[in-house]
């Protein structure tokens, strides 16, 4: 298991950490130009929603490029482990999504039937 002391997930931590003062940043000034009455509230909503859009975005090109700079260090065997171990989890939350689905069904059933007592 890594280590908290891991290159890779420093740098990754790191990417989230100015991406979400970057953010946090933006938000900030944009109420403020909202205040100052330099842009409508619909701007204000409207460039926070891009902002917002462009942090996500930057976000997932950083886990994409540490991912494969981690990948490139690894031989063909370690990726397939690797690859096959994301694939496990993939499917155990796939699995947890249809249970907690399934559960959600099974309550609104109950909470139906109780209601038309």
């Amino acid at each position: 298991m890594a280590e908290y002391t891991d290159p890779l997930r420093q740098i990754f931590l790191a990417g989230v950490g100015a991406l979400a003062i970057g953010a946090e940043k933006s938000q900030e000034i944009i109420g403020q130009l909202v205040e100052k009455g330099k842009i409508t509230v619909d701007e204000g909503k409207e460039m926070a929603s891009e902002v917002s859009s462009q942090a996500s975005e930057s976000l997932e090109q950083v886990r994409n490029d540490i991912i494969e700079a981690h990948m490139k260090g690894m031989t063909k065997e370690e990726r397939d482990a690797f690859a096959a171990r994301v694939a496990e989890m993939a499917a155990s939350m796939d699995g947890d999504d249809a249970l907690r689905a399934k559960e959600a069904a099974e309550v609104e059933v109950i909470a139906g039937s109780q209601g038309a007592k």
